[in-house]
């Protein structure tokens, strides 16, 4: 059992596959980076492979895939089918913006993969294509609906945002409502990397807007989620992934694994040890004594919390 400095059970690891992405979405990376991590220095799937071996060995229970994009790294379903072929009962899951699933999501399925998280800020093409720069409504739509017949449970993320999807949310949230997926919103989490001109809307404003067409209420957190849901008075339940609430910290039983090999123990903070030189060298008690090191330092709570701060972490290396 993996236990952090605070006390906090950790059996959530997010491993994030590539830095890449085909989107330029404005509250994450709006501008091209000009300094991608040369493929040659990224681990290798089966190095990557190793590391989730020891931390599902070490009591993980849940493993998620991230990126950037994860499904623009080739070869992603052969990864999988190591990950569910060694633990096949390991809560799978992938996080993606969609665009790429009509192609991938049978072959994901048919690997192990369980469920998938992904990404739908608009029902507008053109409000879409603002927020991603990029034409790309109709595709994620049909990528939604290929992982939906491919048997996958779904979960939708939403990032509301001020003057620009802002009036969409319970459009949104009848459309879920209506395919049987859960709606998540999520605060806006301000970052160095975002547009300057980005502005989100926190829980209370959500809130506000959906009173507008639906009565409901909060419900009692349960488990370590990050959400907090409400239930609407036919039943369905939406989340708000409240990050500038300590309760989003409280019981965070979640660390990160970058592609090139970098353990992060708080989405935050940019303190991280690199395991890669261990897994390289095949020295399996060297990478577990670091993972319990960045454990025992791991932060008690982020600081979106307090006003105006605004976090260094690049979301797109770490699969925010």
């Amino acid at each position: 059992m993996l236990i952090d400095g605070h006390g906090r059970k950790v059996d959530y690891l997010r491993v994030s596959v590539t830095e890449r992405c085909n989107f330029r979405c404005q509250y994450c990376m709006p501008e091209k980076p000009f300094s991608w991590v040369p493929r040659e220095e990224l681990l290798s799937y089966e190095e990557l492979f190793e590391f989730i071996k020891v931390s599902i060995d070490e009591g993980v229970k849940k493993v998620r895939i991230t990126g950037g994009e994860p499904l623009l790294r080739e070869g992603l379903d052969n990864f999988i089918k190591m990950i569910s072929t060694y633990k096949n009962d390991i809560d799978l899951a992938l996080t993606t913006n969609g665009f790429l699933l009509p192609k991938t999501a049978q072959k994901l399925a048919d690997a192990g993969l369980k469920r998938i998280n992904v990404s739908l800020d608009s029902l507008k093409p053109d409000v879409a294509a603002k927020v991603a720069q990029k034409d790309v409504l109709k595709t994620v739509l049909k990528g939604i609906q290929a992982a939906d017949d491919a048997g996958l449970k779904i979960k939708i993320n939403c990032v509301p945002m001020k003057g620009i999807n802002d009036n969409e949310l319970v459009e949104i949230i009848d459309f879920c409502k209506e395919k049987g997926y859960q709606v998540r919103f999520i605060e806006y989490m301000e970052n160095d990397h975002a547009s300057e001109y980005a502005k989100g809307l926190n829980s209370l404003e959500i809130q506000e807007l959906i009173k507008k067409s639906y009565n409901f209420e909060k419900l009692e957190r349960e488990g370590s989620s990050p959400s907090q849901e409400y239930k609407l008075e036919d039943g369905y339940v939406f989340g708000i992934i409240e990050p500038h609430k300590d309760d989003f910290c409280a019981t965070c039983n979640r660390i990160r694994l970058t592609a090139s090999g970098v353990l992060i123990p708080c989405l935050y903070y940019e303190d991280a040890q690199s395991i890669k030189e261990a897994i390289k060298e095949k020295d399996i008690p060297k990478a577990v004594a670091i993972l319990k090191d960045v454990l025992a330092n791991k932060p008690e709570k982020n600081r979106w919390t307090e006003d105006s701060e605004v976090s260094a972490r690049a979301f797109y290396e770490t699969g925010g």
